[in-house]
């Protein structure tokens, strides 16, 4: 059987769970050891993705799965590139871009577990500097490579969220979380700086839909009511009323928390917040500039459920005097990605192999976690995902042979059904059936020699000096940005120009 040499577009999750399936399933003592290669490719120089640039600083326990995947990277059959901008639009400045063109033809198989990395936006906010997405307040925090501007705190006493996710939690948390709380945690320097000076009093949380529609969990809820420094305003009673009505159980808890209210009774701090149900944006008045010291005024309709239980409009609005809008809708792929679905907002694949515009499988392509699903579910179905693709990868690469995989779940059969309902076996040609198994693209070799390019020893050497001046300061870690990064590896790993 040929050998099995895998490129993987991106290095969070999904990726290093595919990863990591792909290799215990073919152990060092399998027959089929020696013909499997992977090679993780991230535009990010640091890996772990959303784990690393995604997660609540105060979340720590969420990283514990890097644990799993420092296990795979140890395995000298995977290695990782990092700071590598494939194909899309380079939004990151120092990447060493690369033509997609230019990596296919070094690898039998491709999978792209790209994320979905471009924030949906609201078609009445427009982005501005009183309206912003969430994942640059999420980026900023978490001193993401693509370098956000800081919000200015320090002239911003309200702040309104779109969206009652978790992700709006998480960025109202950390909005009114003492920074000498946040500061044990995962929360870079400057990032502290900018908080130390906030001056935001009230966070307002908007949905158009009531609270048993609403996207966050109970898990988050909690940690919103029991903030030290704040409290819940009052929600009107009649949101609350649930009698007569079959709860799940996520629905009860959430209900009861709502209930009960925050830890803070109302009227008992400086700080406060409050989740404003069944209210829709409309548009948003902005002043020509934020030194004249005016507020924005957000437009809201009012909302009810219809039978299908769609926010619809009652016909009444209000105006909601605010200093930053903050949108948190949702995320897509990147839309010029290879084999990218604008209907369906990520790329076109069944049962984890990509599907090109005629319906035809392209041999060898696959996509997990976001990039296939949309930008949905949590660590735990991404993992159970992306174990899916890793068994499809490895049937579809050793027919009949004896390569222990899971069986097929129902929706993975019912998927290969459909594929043979498009036209069988049927497929398009991207990639070559031979390849060196050891040889990279030689713009990724220079960058490794000139450190712009990072492996995973450059990772591991990084981890251990942010732990190292993270613990100096009592804190988890403290970041490095690229400029740092970079300095501090041509210091302890020099390289030949």
């Amino acid at each position: 059987m040929a050998p099995l040499k895998l490129a993987i577009v991106g290095a969070g999750p999904s990726a290093f769970y595919v990863a990591s399936r792909l290799l215990s399933l073919l152990p060092p003592t399998s027959q089929h050891a020696s013909k499997l290669k992977i090679h993780l490719y991230d535009r990010l120089w640091a890996p772990y993705g959303l784990v690393r640039y995604g997660v609540a600083p105060d979340h720590p326990e969420v990283k514990n799965c890097t644990h799993k995947f420092e296990d795979a990277a140890s395995d000298p059959r995977l290695r990782f590139f990092g700071n590598v901008n494939l194909g899309t639009p380079p939004p990151i400045s120092h990447t060493l871009p690369l033509p997609m063109e230019a990596l296919f033809p070094y690898y039998t198989h491709v999978l792209f577990s790209t994320g979905c990395t471009v924030p949906i936006l609201h078609p009445a906010l427009p982005p501005s500097q009183f309206c912003v997405p969430a994942l640059g307040v999420v980026h900023w925090y978490t001193q993401h490579p693509s370098r956000p501007a800081p919000p200015p705190l320090e002239r911003i006493s309200h702040v309104t969220l779109i969206g009652q996710g978790n992700v709006s939690l998480d960025v109202a948390r950390m909005l009114l979380t003492p920074p000498s709380v946040l500061a044990k945690y995962d929360v870079p320097k400057p990032v502290l700086d900018v908080l130390e000076r906030s001056n935001v009093q009230h966070v307002s949380i908007v949905g158009r839909r009531g609270p048993l529609q609403a996207a966050f969990t109970t898990k988050e809820l909690r940690e919103m009511m029991n903030l030290p420094d704040a409290s819940m305003n009052p929600i009107d009673p009649k949101f609350l009323d649930v009698s007569g009505t079959n709860l799940t159980r996520q629905q009860s808890r959430t209900m009861q928390l709502l209930q009960k209210g925050s830890k803070n009774k109302p009227g008992t701090t400086k700080k406060t917040w409050s989740l404003d149900f069944f209210r829709s944006p409309t548009g948003l008045t902005t002043p020509s500039s934020r030194e004249s010291g005016e507020k924005a005024r957000l437009t809201l309709a009012h909302t009810t459920l219809d039978g299908n239980d769609r926010a619809v409009p009652t016909g009444e609005s209000s105006t909601l005097e605010t200093d930053l809008v903050v949108t948190s809708l949702g995320h897509r792929a990147e839309p010029s990605a290879p084999w990218y679905d604008p209907s369906l907002n990520h790329l076109r694949t069944l049962s984890g192999r990509v599907v090109d515009a005629q319906g035809r499988v392209v041999r060898n392509v696959y996509a997990s976690g976001w990039a296939a699903m949309g930008a949905r579910g949590v660590l735990a179905s991404t993992m159970m995902d992306a174990y899916a693709v890793a068994d499809t990868i490895l049937r579809d690469h050793f027919p009949g042979e004896d390569v222990e995989t899971t069986p097929k779940s129902e929706a993975d059969a019912a998927a290969d059904q459909a594929q043979e309902a498009l036209g069988g076996t049927e497929t398009v040609d991207v990639l070559p059936k031979e390849v060196d198994l050891d040889a990279v693209p030689p713009e990724v070799e220079a960058g490794l020699r000139r450190g712009l390019v990072t492996d995973f020893a450059d990772w591991k050497a990084v981890d251990a000096e942010e732990v190292r001046r993270g613990e100096a300061l009592g804190k988890e870690r403290e970041r490095m940005v690229w400029e740092e990064a970079r300095e501090f590896l041509a210091q302890v790993r020099p390289r030949n120009a």
